[in-house]
């Protein structure tokens, strides 16, 4: 990804979509910018909030994090529409739907793929080894780290043991400390995660690849206020002050 940082390791540059605002809205205090959940909430604020104080200052919009202490209560608050902002998926998720979330901005760059991941010197050299054994992952709602590796195993009749660990660092933890003898990972977070931890790691299966993360919105936001956050994304690693922002989130997370 090439100018602005997204959760995951690289800087981007945003794709923006078509977003119409509805219905009136006053702001008379920060708005909620709600995260996906990959990392410890202490590491996901120090990530974002220099980010998000940069984007509130440009755009003249005050934002506020909301970090989620687990993925399914981040999912339980994009359904009930508890977030004026978000950097998720977890919109998309069928039952959802209904909170209206509005994509305005994606990231441009490699395509997120699940995979299933072991240690190096691991035994298991394929998904018909994993029969019967544990296998963490960050939780029942992670669509790359669940969904899709679960999918493939049920599909060629393989029964794991399944663990979660409530976040996808978390899950790569277990891994690390030999509670699962595999994980079920977003590949983009396990490669940062590895290099951080210095945790050499195999995959043993990958997906096919799926769209990055999103910027959204409720649909009551006004657009104009929409348009100023999305501007000040888009033109943030254009700006030498914002571009040092990006570079020490980066830093944070040892991916710069």
């Amino acid at each position: 990804m090439k100018k602005w940082i997204a959760t995951a390791p690289l800087v981007v540059s945003l794709l923006l979509l078509l977003v119409l605002g509805t219905q009136g809205w006053s702001q008379s205090q920060p708005l909620s910018f709600g995260v996906i959940v990959w990392r410890s909430p202490i590491l996901t604020a120090q990530f974002w909030n220099p980010i998000l104080r940069y984007v509130s200052e440009r755009g003249g919009v005050p934002l506020q994090l909301k970090v989620a202490p687990t993925g399914p209560e981040h999912a339980a608050m994009v359904r009930r529409g508890e977030l004026h902002f978000l950097y998720s998926n977890h919109n998309f998720i069928k039952e959802n739907e209904e909170s209206g979330y509005r994509v305005f901005g994606r990231a441009q760059g490699d395509a997120e793929r699940g995979e299933i991941v072991v240690l190096k010197d691991s035994p298991i050299q394929s998904l018909a080894d994993l029969e019967g054994k544990e296998v963490v992952f960050p939780h029942n709602a992670a669509f790359l780290g669940y969904h899709l590796p679960m999918d493939a195993l049920l599909r060629k009749g393989i029964q794991v043991k399944p663990h979660f660990a409530g976040n996808q660092e978390g899950a790569m933890g277990q891994l690390k400390a030999g509670r699962a003898v595999a994980a079920g990972v977003n590949g983009v977070v396990m490669r940062a995660f590895a290099q951080r931890e210095n945790v050499a790691y195999r995959v043993v299966w990958s997906s096919d690849k799926y769209l990055n993360l999103a910027l959204s919105s409720l649909p009551s936001v006004p657009p104009e206020t929409v348009k100023a956050v999305r501007e000040a994304f888009l033109k943030m690693a254009d700006d030498p002050e914002g571009a040092k922002v990006l570079a020490a989130s980066a830093a944070v997370l040892k991916q710069a």
